[in-house]
Order: C-alpha cells, then sequence, then structure tokens
C-alpha cells in the first residue's frame, strides 16, 4: 500500500537520507531499527508529508503523495512524548482529532468508545490524563492515533519512555492492537528486541539507508555484514583465516563454520550470541568470570586464557558458578563469517 521509492531528504551538506526504497503491505507492520542519527525518524517524516523531499517520491496506493500536505494524507503518528493535553480526560484526548477532522458529533462518540474499548480502557474515560500511569497514557495516544481511522499508522519510539516491564507488557498490547485493526504501520526503535517482537519484516538503518530488511527471523539468521550484526547485540568479533570450512580463533583452536560467507582466505567472523554452550568436549577452555540472572535465562560470561570474553545463555539451573573452569563449544551456524574489512 505504501511505496517510497529512491527518496533523498539533505539538510546543508548533510545527507539524511540517501536513496531510501521501502515498501509495506495491506496489515503489515515494517519496524525501522537503527543507532541514533541513523535516519530512522526523518524517514517517518518523509512519510508523512513534515519533511520535504529532495529527491524521489512517496506513493500510497498508487498516488504520489509529493503535492499532498501532512493534514490530507491521513496518516496517523504516534511520537514517544505523546502530546497529550492534560487538562483534558481520556475520552476528550482522544476526541479531540476527530474534532479537527470535523467528524460529527454522534459519530465521534461512537468512535472514542470503539477504541477506549479496543486499547482497554473503558473504565478510565473521565479520568484526567495527568494522573494516569505512563502504559495508561501511551494506550491513550495509540488510541488518539487510531481514532481518524488512520490508512497507515506510524509509531516513532512508542516506549521509550517506559520501564522495561511496561515496555514488555506493552509491546504485546500494540501488537495485538494492529493484528486487530489490520492497519499498515511503520515502528521506528533503536531496540531490536521491540523491533523483532512487533514486526512482520525489519528494515536495518544505517547512515540514511536501509542495509538489511527482512523477517525477523531472517536477519538474525543472517546480518549482511559485520556492522549489523554488532548492532544487534552479537559478538565478540575478531580477524581469521578460513580454510577447508574450517577457521582460526583468538583462542588456539580452528573450529567448523556454516557454508555462508566467503569460501576461503581472510575473513571476520561475529559469534551469534546463541552459537556459544558449554560442552565437556568443546575445543576452548574458559573459566567462568561471571553470571548474569534474568528472568528464564542466565547469561555466563566466560574467559578463555587468550582472546575476548565469551557469553552464552543457559537456564538458571544449569548455570556453572563463578571460578568453574569449562569447556566451550560452538554451533556452526552461529559463527557468521564475512569478508575481511566488510563493516
Amino acid at each position: 500500500m505504501l511505496e517510497v521509492a529512491g527518496v533523498v531528504v539533505r539538510f546543508g551538506e548533510r545527507v539524511a537520507l540517501d536513496g531510501i526504497d521501502l515498501d509495506v503491505g495491506a496489515g503489515e507492520t515494517v519496524a525501522l531499527l537503527g543507532p541514533s542519527g541513523s535516519g530512522k525518524t526523518t524517514l517517518l517524516r518523509a512519510i508523512a508529508g513534515l519533511q520535504p523531499l529532495d529527491a524521489g517520491a512517496v506513493r500510497f496506493d498508487g498516488r504520489d503523495l509529493r503535492r499532498v500536505p501532512a493534514h490530507r494524507r491521513h496518516f496517523g503518528l504516534m511520537f514517544q512524548e505523546y502530546a497529550l493535553f492534560p487538562h483534558r480526560d481520556v475520552a476528550g484526548n482522544i476526541e479531540l482529532g476527530l474534532r479537527m477532522a470535523r467528524v460529527p458529533a454522534a459519530e465521534r462518540a461512537s468512535r472514542v468508545d470503539e477504541v477506549l474499548a479496543l486499547v482497554g480502557l473503558d473504565d478510565l474515560r473521565a479520568r484526567r490524563v495527568a494522573a494516569l500511569s505512563g502504559g495508561e497514557q501511551q494506550r491513550v495516544a495509540l488510541a488518539r492515533a487510531l481514532a481518524v481511522e488512520p490508512r497507515l499508522l506510524m509509531l516513532d519510539e512508542p516506549l521509550g519512555a517506559l520501564d522495561r516491564v511496561w515496555r514488555t507488557r506493552l509491546l504485546a498490547d500494540i501488537r495485538a492492537l494492529l493484528d486487530r485493526a489490520a492497519l499498515p504501520a511503520i515502528y521506528v526503535t533503536h531496540d531490536h528486541d521491540e523491533a523483532f517482537a512487533i514486526a512482520s519484516r525489519v528494515g536495518v538503518v544505517r547512515d540514511g539507508r536501509i542495509v538489511q530488511i527482512g523477517t525477523p527471523a531472517e536477519v538474525w539468521e543472517q546480518p549482511t555484514d559485520a556492522w549489523t550484526a554488532a548492532f544487534l547485540g552479537f559478538g565478540p568479533t575478531f580477524a581469521a583465516t578460513r580454510r577447508d570450512g574450517r577457521v582460526t580463533t583468538p583462542w588456539g583452536d580452528d573450529v567448523p563454520v556454516g557454508p555462508r560467507g566467503p569460501a576461503g582466505g581472510a575473513v571476520q567472523v561475529v559469534v551469534r550470541p546463541d552459537a556459544v554452550r558449554v560442552d565437556p568436549a568443546g575445543p576452548v577452555e574458559a573459566t567462568v568470570a561471571r553470571v548474569v540472572f534474568s528472568g528464564a535465562w542466565a547469561r555466563v560470561v566466560l574467559r578463555p586464557p587468550t582472546g575476548p570474553e565469551l557469553g552464552c545463555l543457559v537456564a538458571p539451573r544449569a548455570a556453572p558458578r563463578v571460578g568453574d573452569h569449562v569447556r566451550v563449544g560452538f554451533d556452526p551456524e552461529g559463527l557468521l563469517v564475512f569478508a575481511d574489512g566488510a563493516d
């Protein structure tokens, strides 16, 4: 439904968006994932009509939107700050956008009832937003964006101001809401856990370009380059030589790797977090340096005699103790091999 073709945005000499191509299908949620300053929010603003294009086109249902102002594109936007009006109650905040769109009173009331039920705030309709929790305010902002029945919903770091517990809880809520509303949506975030949890496809943004786009599984299984792998939290990364299906390692042993990447010669290897395991038959010796418990998993930091530390995830009951001496093995498919110098 949405098509972004060759979009370029410049701020003086700086190129903020460098020939971006993107499409979003009906009912699809695409997450734009990248570090601060990568161009994610600029792209959102360009699609919304809030940022002029220097080149390229934005189309919706085949119609070029270049000459269509933001308020006529009928897109819904939700930002991290929520921009709620503290002197109004919940229903009043949701109704405001409908008033601005000149929706008749009876239809406004019906639509407010509908979205309040959708976000689970029926019983809070008369409460002032200043008296709401952060999570409740987030739902009001989402309800307001949905109330005008947008053709496309865009969310810019909507959970950035919330703590971890609320983020986890509301991610599931937003995903369920988007599924029920069957809206095409773009979700901007710098957090890969958020992106993977909510999106049908994930686009990794770097320096004004989408360097990779695919399903969460595709992006996780095979990042396009070493930079993307590092941004996703993979590591360590080390220089190696690949020969006969094996790579040298900083830990003193050659280990097998999967078939992807350059067939031989100088390479870079990135260790995916799920590739490391405590294995009595593993080729590398290590000492347990730290054990960090996090819910259903424990992260074990392993310190070999040489080379960088390694981390692995285990069930809490299976976690070794700090100071234990263990052997370490690797899943060959989790050692990602890139051309030497690829960043």
